[in-house]
């Protein structure tokens, strides 16, 4: 049995997409996962805390931070 984390797989989703990920598109996000029940106020942390770690990069565009991965991610 494998033990992921919700933060792993948030960051495992992020990559799968193509766009640039908001709060509220990892908010959608985490509704499919194994966490289904976490808001986006958990989002915005989860973002804030991968983006601290170096696996996401955080940049504001008409007003709203958005996040995409960074090379250290893809490792």
């Amino acid at each position: 049995m494998i033990t992921i984390c919700r933060r792993d797989w948030l960051a495992a989703a992020i990559q799968a997409e193509a766009a640039p990920v908001t709060t509220q598109r990892a908010a959608e996000l985490l509704t499919t996962s194994p966490w289904p029940t976490s808001g986006r106020n958990t989002a915005r942390k989860d973002l804030r805390a991968l983006a601290r770690r170096g696996f996401l990069a955080a940049a504001e565009r008409n007003g709203r931070c958005i996040y995409t991965p960074t090379e250290r991610s893809a490792a």
